[in-house]
Order: C-alpha cells, then structure tokens, then sequence
C-alpha cells in the first residue's frame, strides 16, 4: 500500500510540474525551461537512437532534510553494487555488439543513456523523467517540433515497485520499457500497463514453480518472509491464492521484513520463526533484506530451517554466502532466472578504464567507484589520511586480469542475460519498423513509422510481435501481457568441506501452455543442510493413514488437522481423507477401516451346532415316529391299538412325522421355495395332526354319549368315512389359508442387516403378517377346541381312558405355542427360526410322548394287560 501512495504521489508531482511550469506566460519569452536537473550517476553514448537504461550500481541512497531554506541538496548514493554495475556494463556491451552487426539496424548508430537508481523508488523515477523529457537545459519552440523522442525506449527498472510507478506514467505516453527484473504479477496488466514488458517471468509462475517444489518434497507448512513493496506483497497474496486453491499447502505464518535496520522488529519476526512448527521458509525478498535479518539469526543461533528463496535473490547473494551464515543457509533451494551465455562480454568488460570515460563526470563517478572498489585505492586527491595510512593511489593502469573481481565472473549470468536479451528485444522491434514498407505498413494508411519522425507507440506496436533467438538459443518472444515464455532453474546452496559455497543448478522449471509447471529436479545432487542429509519433514500434521479422516483443528489453517478413525460401516482408503465412505449394503469396514470386506452371512445353518442339534431332533423325532408307527403297525390287532381308533393313529403318526421333517425347512441358506413352503408345510402338517387328535376326542366322546340309554344314534355321525371327512375337511382349510397367502404376500428370503450392521442376516419375510397369524389362530383354535372336548371327558369310567392323555397332550401343545409367539417376536434374526423349530420339535414331542407313550409302554412292557377285559376295565387295574 506504501509503495502505491508513493506512485500516485509522484504522478501527482509530475502532473503539477507539468502543467504548472507549461503555461505560457508574457513575462517569460517563447521556451521550455527545465525547473532543474537531476544530478544522477549515469553512463552514456551517443548514437542515431538512444535506450535509455535503470539500474542499482549502489544498495543505499541519502537525502538531505527538506527544510526548504536553501535549494534542496541532490540525494547521494552508497555502498557500491558491482552486479549492478555490471548490469549497465551489460547493456552497454550489447549496444555495442548490436553496433557492429551489419544485419541489424543497418546504417544506425545506437546510443544509451543509463542511470544508477540506487535501489530508491524516487531516485529511479527521476532517472525515468530524465530519459523521457531529456537533459537539454533550454528548448526553443518554433512552429513545427519534429525529430526524435530522447529515448526509443527504457531498459528497466530492476524493481517491481518502481516498475509500477514509472510505467504508470510512461505508459501515458506508450513509452515502452522493457524490465529485466521486475516480476510482480500486477505488471501483466496490460490495461493499466500498456508499453510494459518483461524479460523475466512474472511472480504468477515464480509461485507456482515454488508450490511444485513444496509438492515434491511434501512441504504442506511453511513460513512466508516478504518485503514492503509490491514484489513481496503480491507474491504473499498470489502465494496464499494458489495454495488455497491447490490445496498444497498452508502457511504457518507471513512476516514482512523491515526495509531498515529494525532491531526490534528482526527480533520479535525470528521469535516467530523459532516458535512455529514449519521447519520451511520461503523468502520472497532481496538481499538486503537477507542481511539484516540472517545477523539476528546468527545471533539467536536458529538452526534446522529448509530455506527456499525466490529470484530475487538466489543466484545473486554473494554477499550472503560467507562461513558465517553457511551454517543457517547451506542447502537453500530457489528459484533463479535462467542462466544465459553472452560471448565476448568478459573482454568487454576487461576494457573498463577509468581514463575512457574522462570528459563524463557522471560515468567517471560510478567506473572510478568501481575501480577504487575493485583494487583498494584511491583516485587522487585522496580522502585525508589515506595516503597517511599507508592506502594506494590509483592510476587508472592497473589490470583487471590480474585481481579476484566478482565482474568478470561470467560463469552465472543470470540478470545479465535478461538485460541482453531486452536490448535485443527493443533494436529487433526497431530493425523490424525500419525494414517496413510504405503501403505495407500496420498504421493508418498502411504507413510505416520512420527514425525522423518515430513515436513511442509505434515501437510497442513491434515490440508486441517481435520474435528472435539469442545466440545462447532461447527464443525471445511476448505474449498479450508482455511476458516471455517462463522457465526457471532450481538452484542448490552447497556447502563445500573446505568451507567454500557451490550455487549450482539442481533442475529447472518449464512453464507449458498444455502442461502447465513442469518441475524437473536431480535430487541426488541436492545438498541438505541437516544430520540426516535428507529433505526435512515440514507438516502442521502428520498424514492421516488409511481409515481414518481428517477433522480440522478449530481457528488453525486447514492442514492443521486431527485424524480421527472412521466409524464403523465407513472406511476410507487414501491418506488424507476428507471424509470416510460408507461401504455398499453388503459389506462392511475390516478393523483397521481401509477397505471393505463382505459382510458375514448369517443363517441357520446344518453346520453349527445349534443347527446340528435341531436338526438331530428332528430327525430323531422322525425315527421315533417310525418306530412307533411299526409298533403299532406289528401289534395292530392287539385290543389297546384296536380300542384306541387305530386308523387315525397311523394317520396322527404320519402327521408327527411330517411336523418333524418340516422343521428342516427352517434350516439352511433361505430361498425362496423354501420359505414358500416351509411355513406352509408347518400349518397343513400341524393342522393335520391337531384335526387327527380333535376327531380322536370326538369319538371318544360320541361312544361316551353312546354308552348311556337312546345315546345309540350318535355313533352313527363317527364311522370311519365321517372321520376320515372330518380331518380333512379340517385340512383343507388350512391349505386354502396357506395358498391365499403365498399368493397374496408370498414369503420371500430377505437380506436383513438391522439387527448387526456387520453381518447379514439371511431371513424369510412372512409376507403378509395377516397371513401368518390366521394360519397360527386356525391351529391354535384346532387344539384349544380338542383340548376342552378332551377336558370335558377325561373322567370316562374306562380304565384305559384316552381323554386323559389328549387333555394332558394339549396342555402341552397350547404352552408350547403360547410362550412360542412373544419369544419369536423379539427374537432376531437366525434366532426367530431356531426358536419356531424348538417350538415345533418340543409341540411334536410332547404329541408323541403324550400320545403314544404310554400305549407303546404297555404293548412292549406290559403286555399282559394288553387285554380286552383290561382295556374295558373288567379286570385289574392298570
């Protein structure tokens, strides 16, 4: 926001300059006057055209207090920046090679001026108003003011903000500028910015290149440093945007750094680094903003920190790379222009000579700067007690060759590639103008733009279009935006046993239209700074493992999370789960909740041994049923089976053995036949039964009335046909009960998991609850009306009295099936069936022991009172 109001505030000094010093006056004559010059550290050549260029040959700037007694005193610039003046050698190296190229701008000389902004917004805005208007003391105006602009066009500047501030301005007039460093993603404006352009990519693909390496390496938490300007301000918010969007990572905490030496605040920002939990640190700032803090580092002795580092100070920060901070940055991973070769520039920049540059005050400032740097001497007159203390006079002959000098170091050239290939950018635009022909031309009236009569517009016209390749072979081009095509190198501080530091390149990012970033990293050349020699872990948490989900802490970034297992039903079988899934119907999570199995089928099975026991009983009752219908079969003419209606006891005995049997229908996987029948099986064979026993009682009971004076004619309704009509009679109503419901609600097998979710219960549907009851009220009514007639009988004065033990069967059968319906009510599952086969089972028992117990007992074990005389109760007692 600062670096904004100061743009504005600027382009409001500049406006009010304008228009207030413009008006024509009479006291003054017909001339431009300039109000004042800037006294600025610059280089020039003259030539046919000018490029105009930005750059920080010094760190600091000083300006005198602004009482406004006197005449306001030029700011003064310090602590020399040799990359900075290599730069504006870089761009003046170009110039010349362009020069020399017969191909290029044939018949024009080109010439620069270049200007030391001094790392200072209002320095290097003064420098980009001194470009554009020019120097010239006094303008005479005549009738027509033809000829060329001062510049064609601005190499510059090095900073985002004070890119932002002049191309605002600039911009106004389309005055291209073509900036070598500055990356902020708000300069892709093209509508705000019209004449900017760019030959390093924007902040936009530096961060996503950023989020790729912190996706390699797994790094979701990390700390953000940024400067106060523009560059950092729009990388913390792109950053923030992109990770938010991605979902990449978070940021445990963003600081911004002083701009000055700030003690205090270094202080409390390497607090909060000592105190967080993120083990990264992505700086988007400067070198200088490096130093200051990494010496409250060093003296808080803060160890342990993976550093990523953006352009702006990667490759570049010799300053940094010494064995007093190695120990806190060695293995810093970054971000760094592409390298680039320019032959010829070390010979180049062996010419620098003092004496070359005599008859310019202003150049000869900064090379003689340079020079005194470079060899530790002093130009005469020297400072006072120079000479005194044993300090060099120079004199302009010493050579480059034989001194340690970080300018000729062409190893790395980085920002001096992009310097390169922006002059190039702005004589190709030029050349392409000049080879245009008129007729042919893009303006109005298919006119070409001339060197006579050249306007700013129309070199951005070709700069928007322009197309070379540099002799290092990167294709230089513009897209709508003014951007180049990005890529970028990944560099590595390595920190050498001798105690030396290596910048080499770990790997490079490529920027595709289709593709998007594409990362590409040697990781074994990758030095890590930590005991391990491995890449730090950097997380607020931990991965959550496979079954479990995240649940995100309350008031903390979203990858600060507790893993919380998933519930029963639900699994979730990647890390990192945002939710768990449930399982399909007929599965369930295993225990450790990552996959999902299938759900144990559950049934009454032949194999278990609840099964295995019902299904021994019921076979059992069968044989038992057998046995005794042979017994009964053998000893058929004996008086006790005769006297005891010994058809309808080889009819109950068939009955019994059908009840048993059909109890094994509630056995085993359920189908849909088998639930059809089995209940169907179980009402006809117990009606069968229960009809048997209730024409048994009425027999009896008819040859009980018989017995008594004019009772005769009641036996006549209890023959053998009346008696085989009646059961089944009987029966078939509760066939038609049992074929209205199959037909109606037919019984179904049915998969139920209400009763344990991890299980599926095998079951039978009844269907139709109406239908299952009325089948078990007809039975229930069947046995209670035998039991009352067996009741009203039971004290026959035969001795053998058959009531007896149907009243006492009945008794039996009634309990069974009364406790029977609560109890399979709420009994679930495979339990329902085994409780309505022991229903069954224990009612066909109690029928047969009841019954024939006693009967069988006498025919094996008493036999001699298996006699008429007894039976009619003549002889003695039983």
């Amino acid at each position: 926001m600062s670096s904004f109001l100061q743009s504005n505030l600027l382009l409001f000094i500049v406006l009010y300059s304008y228009y207030s010093h413009n008006i024509p006056s009479p006291l003054f004559p017909s001339s431009c006057q300039l109000q004042g010059q800037f006294h600025l550290n610059r280089m020039q050549k003259s030539g046919d055209v000018i490029v105009g260029g930005l750059f920080p040959v010094h760190f600091f700037s000083s300006v005198s207090d602004l009482l406004f007694t006197s005449q306001p005193k030029q700011p003064t610039c310090h602590s020399f920046y040799v990359q900075g003046f290599r730069l504006a050698q870089t761009m003046a190296f170009a110039i010349d090679e362009i020069n020399k190229n017969s191909s290029l701008l044939p018949n024009v000389t080109v010439g620069y001026t270049l200007y030391d902004n001094c790392a200072e917004l209002g320095i290097g805005f003064r420098g980009a108003l001194s470009l554009a208007s020019g120097q010239e003391e006094q303008i005479i105006l005549h009738n027509t003011c033809v000829g060329n602009p001062p510049v064609v066009g601005i190499v510059g500047d090095s900073s985002s903000t004070r890119s932002i501030a002049i191309s605002s301005v600039l911009g106004l007039y389309r005055v291209p500028m073509v900036s070598y460093f500055a990356t902020c993603s708000c300069l892709s404006d093209h509508q705000k910015y019209p004449s900017f352009f760019r030959t390093i990519p924007s902040d936009a693909f530096q961060v996503r290149a950023m989020i790729q390496i912190l996706k390699h390496f797994g790094w979701t938490w990390a700390g953000l440093l940024i400067t106060d300007d523009d560059y950092g301000l729009h990388a913390a918010r792109s950053l923030q945007s992109e990770l938010s969007v991605s979902g990449e990572g978070c940021l445990a905490y963003v600081e911004v750094l002083p701009t000055d030496k700030d003690t205090d605040e270094l202080r409390r920002i390497v607090d909060v680094m000592k105190k967080s939990t993120a083990h990264v640190v992505i700086a988007f700032v400067y070198e200088t903003h490096m130093i200051n803090l990494m010496e409250e580092i060093e003296r808080q002795n803060v160890t342990g920190l993976q550093w990523l580092a953006s352009e702006g100070w990667t490759a570049t920060a010799a300053v940094l790379q010494t064995p007093q901070l190695m120990p806190y940055l060695g293995g810093t991973l970054g971000i760094a222009i592409r390298r680039g070769e320019i032959p010829g520039l070390r010979e180049f920049l062996l010419q620098i000579r003092p004496d070359l540059l005599e008859n310019n005050s202003y150049g000869k400032t900064m090379v003689n700067e340079f020079w005194e740097l470079t060899f530790q001497c002093r130009f005469a007159p020297a400072p006072a007690g120079w000479v005194e203390g044993g300090g060099a006079l120079c004199t302009g002959q010493e050579d480059l060759e034989n001194v340690n000098t970080e300018i000729l170091d062409i190893s790395n050239l980085r920002p001096e590639y992009n310097v390169y290939k922006a002059v190039y950018a702005l004589a190709y635009s030029l050349d392409d103008m000049l080879r245009c022909k008129q007729g042919r031309g893009p303006f109005s009236g298919h006119s070409c733009g001339t060197l006579q009569s050249l306007e700013p517009w129309e070199l951005v016209y070709y700069l928007e279009r322009v197309n070379f390749t540099t002799p290092f072979g990167d294709q230089v081009s513009f897209d709508e935006n003014g951007d180049v095509v990005p890529i970028y190198d990944v560099m590595n501080w390595l920190w050498l046993p001798d105690g030396t530091t290596k910048v080499h390149n770990v790997g490079e990012v490529k920027g595709s239209a289709f593709k998007g970033e594409e990362l590409i990293l040697d990781e074994d050349k990758i030095f890590w700074n930590f005991k391990s020699k491995k890449p730090p872990r950097s997380v607020c948490s931990e991965s959550c493992p496979p079954g479990t989900h995240m649940v995100r802490k309350k008031g903390e970034p979203k990858c600060c999370f507790d893993c919380i297992p998933c519930s029963e039903g639900k699994v979730s079988n990647m890390s990192n789960s945002l939710d768990c899934t449930s399982c399909p119907e007929d599965f369930w999570s295993n225990p450790q909740r990552d996959h999902c199995v299938p759900k144990n089928t559950e049934f009454l099975s032949y194999h278990e041994p609840l099964g295995i026991c019902l299904t021994t009983t019921s076979l059992l009752g069968t044989f038992i049923c057998a046995v005794v219908l042979w017994i009964f079969m053998y000893h058929r003419r004996t008086p006790i089976v005769r006297a005891n209606n010994s058809e309808l006891s080889f009819q109950l005995l068939l009955s019994l053995k059908l009840c048993f049997l059909c109890s094994l229908l509630f056995i085993g996987r359920p189908r849909l036949w088998t639930c059809q029948l089995r209940h169907a099986a179980f009402g006809i064979s117990f009606v069968l039964c229960v009809s048997c026993i209730l024409v048994k009682t009425m027999v009896v009971l008819a040859v009980f009335k018989a017995s008594k004076p004019g009772g005769g004619a009641s036996l006549k309704w209890f023959g053998a046909m009346q008696q085989r009509g009646t059961v089944m009679c009987l029966t078939s109503i509760q066939a038609a009960i049992c074929t209205a419901w199959l037909v109606s609600a037919s019984p179904a097998p049915h998969k139920n998991t209400q009763y344990q979710n991890d299980k599926i219960v095998y079951e039978c549907t009844v269907g139709s609850t109406v239908g299952f009851a009325v089948l078990l009220g007809y039975i229930g009514m069947l046995a209670v009306l035998s039991f009352l007639i067996a009741f009203l009988v039971r004290n026959l004065p035969d001795s053998f009295n058959e009531a007896k033990l149907i009243t006492f069967s009945m008794l039996i059968f009634c309990a069974v099936w009364v406790a029977f319906v609560p109890v399979y009510i709420s009994s679930p599952g495979n339990y329902a069936d085994a409780v309505e086969v022991f229903a069954i089972l224990a009612s066909s028992f109690g029928l047969l022991i009841t019954l024939f117990g006693p009967k069988c007992y006498i025919i094996l074990m008493r036999p001699e009172i298996n006699t008429r005389k007894v039976i009619m109760g003549r002889g003695a007692e039983l």
